[in-house]
């Protein structure tokens, strides 16, 4: 009987990938994609105002509310706070993911290589109230700074920006030091030998083929920050949709649904792009 079967496997290799992807494929399909439908669905009922009593008929009246000034001020600052977070590990990333690639001996490769994936090993929770105590009035980045009379940026967005492009640092690091690894090195000599400056070369040459693998990074840095709500909680008093999604889940269903599917529209559009400029061979 096992050869039998065995034998039946072998000459039928569609119905062996078949059973390989069915479990996989069904696990996303009921709990990812029937979760994401649930909360489509959810997002188009809205909450009686007078019975506080989830009215469940299909209606636009939640979408609506999005578009409200307080909540359209919610979603311009988790868009604007992404961006930065993401322009700013784009900087940060490029010059230590440069010397990764071109100059590193194979022993500064590695501990440098060990140094940027260290923090991603260590929990989110005590990196998060790790900067808490920092920026806090009576934290060390105070300390440090009083001797010059200047103070810390405190809690607020200035922090939440800090927290957020230090916790993502390493993601956008890694797609664009294996982006620069891929480029010969002949086509930086070429570009030397016709006569171009360093800075020619790094503007005409590797900025370009880099910039798949920025955005591929980008699309980390860009995603995290959209959805994140712990912390906004912890270093800030301002509000974001990760934060509007927490606070409602339980009082008011169908507004945190439908503020779930705004990061949801923003990603697939921002998936669409990154897609065009080859970002996905870099992931």
């Amino acid at each position: 009987m096992p050869f039998r079967v065995s034998t039946a496997l072998h000459r039928r290799p569609g119905l062996v990938l078949a059973l390989l992807l069915a479990p996989p494929l069904a696990w996303m399909g009921v709990v990812y994609l029937g979760s994401l439908l649930a909360l489509v669905v959810q997002s188009f009922f809205h909450l009686d105002d007078f019975s506080g009593v989830v009215v469940r008929r299909l209606t636009l009246a939640t979408y609506r509310d999005l578009f409200t000034p307080a909540h359209g001020d919610i979603v311009r600052r988790t868009a604007l706070m992404a961006a930065a977070v993401t322009l700013a590990d784009a900087v940060l990333a490029f010059p230590l993911a440069y010397y990764l690639a071109r100059y590193a001996g194979p022993r500064m490769r590695a501990a440098l290589t060990l140094a940027v994936l260290m923090p991603l090993w260590s929990s989110y929770l005590v990196k998060v109230y790790a900067w808490r105590t920092i920026l806090s009035t009576e934290g060390i980045l105070n300390w440090a700074l009083d001797p010059f009379g200047a103070k810390g940026p405190g809690f607020g967005n200035v922090a939440t920006w800090l927290v957020f492009t230090y916790l993502w640092l390493p993601f956008m690091i890694i797609p664009i030091y294996a982006g620069l690894e891929r480029i010969p090195d002949s086509l930086i000599s070429a570009s030397e030998d016709l006569g171009a400056s360093p800075l020619t070369t790094f503007r005409r040459v590797i900025l370009p083929l880099t910039f798949p693998a920025v955005v591929a990074g980008s699309i980390f840095t860009f995603a995290l920050t959209l959805g994140d709500y712990i912390t906004p909680s912890l270093v800030s008093n301002n509000q974001f949709i990760g934060n509007v999604v927490y606070s409602n889940i339980v009082n008011n269903q169908p507004l945190a649904s439908a503020f779930v599917m705004v990061p949801v529209v923003v990603m697939i559009i921002y998936l669409l792009i990154a897609r065009r400029l080859g970002a996905f061979e870099h992931l």
